[in-house]
């Protein structure tokens, strides 16, 4: 299954490249809000604090919308710039919980790690142990959020729950995710984030999301059948055959065929 992923992901990549660089470029611009433009004010000021705040905020936002256009590519479809400006209204109110996960999350371990580590008691560290591994769960499960909150629901609290369950039902497979775009960041550094990029990891994770819920599809068809052992190559049967298989020269001159 994860060879096939990675297949998939990279033909839906290849085939939709002038799109996925775009979004990518949005990214970057927005990014460059909370990034640069604080640097201009005053330092310490109310005014960078709150142009930064508000240029994180953005780009979850955009995040947000980038992934239901994403979407389409994982159903083998496409989408336009409308598809995208549509999608940024459904975006904002997902896109403003996950900024406060976020938050929430980067308050605690700034916060509350080193106080209890500051303790220099074994409570103490029991404790900051406790939450860098909530930290470090949360982190596994939320890569999901947004690929869920496209395809599953728009209920935020929903949404939190089935990245939780999609988490400590494969916990292997979240962690290989999170590997994966670990390495896509690092590769899209040499193409200044503009292929594959944020938008790279987040068509993955949709991938990886629509393909993982086949194996549900078919524990729900089979509910007598072992949870440990998922026949894979009967349930991909369809999906290979609409993937399809190339050659360099497909790749290259698509035009020929």
């Amino acid at each position: 299954m994860i060879g096939f992923l990675i297949k998939k992901t990279f033909f839906d990549l290849w085939d939709n490249l002038f799109r996925v660089a775009l979004i990518n470029l949005g990214f970057i611009a927005s990014a460059a809000i909370p990034i640069f433009i604080p640097s201009f004010l005053p330092s310490d000021s109310i005014l960078g604090l709150a142009v930064f705040g508000i240029g994180v905020l953005w780009c979850v936002i955009y995040l947000a919308a980038a992934a239901l256009c994403l979407r389409s590519l994982s159903d083998y479809g496409t989408f336009g710039f409308g598809d995208f400006f549509r999608h940024l209204k459904q975006a904002w109110l997902p896109g403003l919980g996950m900024g406060g996960v976020v938050c929430f999350l980067a308050i605690l371990g700034s916060v509350a790690i080193p106080f209890y580590l500051g303790m220099e008691s074994l409570i103490g560290l029991l404790l900051g142990a406790v939450i860098f591994w909530t930290m470090v769960i949360s982190l596994l499960a939320l890569q999901f959020f947004f690929p869920i909150r496209a395809r599953l629901d728009r209920n935020l609290l929903k949404v939190l729950k089935k990245c939780f369950l999609i988490f400590f039902d494969n916990p292997f497979f979240c962690i290989f995710s999170l590997l994966y775009s670990l390495v896509t960041l690092v590769l899209s550094t040499f193409l200044a984030f503009l292929v594959p990029g944020p938008a790279g990891m987040l068509l993955y994770l949709d991938e990886a999301l629509r393909l993982r819920l086949l194996k549900y599809d078919w524990l729900e068809a089979h509910p007598e059948a072992n949870r440990r052992k998922i026949p894979w190559d009967a349930i991909l049967i369809d999906e290979r055959e609409k993937t399809g298989t190339r050659t360099l020269r497909n790749f290259i001159f698509p035009w020929k065929d």
